[in-house]
């Protein structure tokens, strides 16, 4: 294990993506900087700016006027949280990169904790929390069975109640880079990367101000993502109900043949007959919705686009 002075792991590139963060991003630079300053020389600070509609690029524009480590990257349009984490993994050119939101739920002191553990051997630093102040007993219940979901449907281990608050030594970061897929889920990406990964653990506090940027639908989203990219099982559970109601609609048959040929009760079989329409159609619906899903992945893939568009970029690298 090297030591905390050790020479060969020195540097940290932070990354903090923003949409419409304009009322806590400057109390979130002051906690960053500060609480950096008091442990490490070597450090930049990348803001990613993901199309805000507020006044959160002129902030920042004013934040990186006054610091020299400090620097922004400005999207064309919304792109989304885990196209701006990508953006600013992509800008990183220190020894190591840390992820985190701007809202200050993830306190920025807890990088000093994440540091240690990276100079003493660790590849990925994850954060686990142990509390999530402000949050719905819904959403916390979602969140928790979502995850030992994602567990058992793919192939690779994904922490329970994690988000993307983590440190990334700069040889996962090599390996990130390389990914291409547009439909990202950047926790499960770094998971899959594999190396030595270790959690650190801290209690999530309430936003300190502004409203959450993922609402139900985009969460949903999100989870649906993290599902379809990480695993096929879907498409093999829709395999297996396809044969499944495949054999009942056989014994339907057999049922339907037996009544007309061997009863005189063959007539009032109308109700069964619609239920079974209506059941068989519907798992249709919904085995086609499944294969649909990965076809319009295969589709959004094969058209190449670029992940995302800076519109400008004040860089202190370049």
């Amino acid at each position: 294990m090297n030591s905390l002075n050790a020479p060969s792991k020195k540097s940290l590139s932070v990354i903090v993506p923003c949409f419409n963060e304009s009322e806590v991003i400057e109390e979130t630079h002051n906690r960053l900087s500060n609480s950096l300053n008091n442990y490490l020389n070597d450090y930049e600070i990348i803001y990613v700016n993901d199309g805000s509609s507020d006044d959160t690029l002129s902030i920042l524009k004013r934040i990186c006027a006054l610091s020299k480590k400090t620097s922004y990257i400005s999207f064309s349009r919304n792109f989304g949280h885990q196209i701006a984490i990508t953006a600013g993994i992509d800008e990183a050119t220190k020894d190591a990169a840390i992820v985190i939101d701007a809202d200050l739920q993830d306190p920025p002191e807890i990088i000093h904790e994440m540091y240690k553990l990276w100079i003493n051997g660790a590849d990925v630093v994850y954060g686990v929390r142990t509390k999530r102040e402000g949050e719905t007993w819904v959403k916390l219940l979602l969140a928790k069975y979502f995850y030992k979901f994602l567990r058992n449907i793919t192939d690779i281990y994904i922490p329970v109640d994690t988000g993307d608050f983590r440190l990334i030594d700069r040889k996962v970061i090599e390996v990130f880079k390389s990914m291409p897929e547009r439909h990202r889920y950047v926790r499960g990406m770094i998971s899959w990367a594999g190396f030595v990964q270790v959690p650190v653990y801290y209690e999530r506090k309430e936003r300190y101000a502004g409203k959450t940027k993922y609402p139900f639908s985009k969460m949903l989203k999100f989870a649906l993502d993290g599902i379809i990219s990480f695993s096929t099982k879907p498409l093999k559970l829709a395999l297996i109900s396809g044969i499944f109601f495949s054999f009942l609609s056989l014994s339907g048959i057999v049922y339907s043949l037996y009544m007309r040929l061997f009863t005189d009760q063959w007539v009032p079989g109308w109700t069964l007959l619609f239920i079974a329409i209506l059941l068989i159609g519907g798992i249709q619906l919904i085995i086609l919705g499944i294969i649909g899903e990965y076809i319009g992945r295969i589709y959004g893939e094969s058209k190449n686009r670029p992940l995302y568009i800076i519109m400008e970029k004040n860089n202190i690298n370049n």
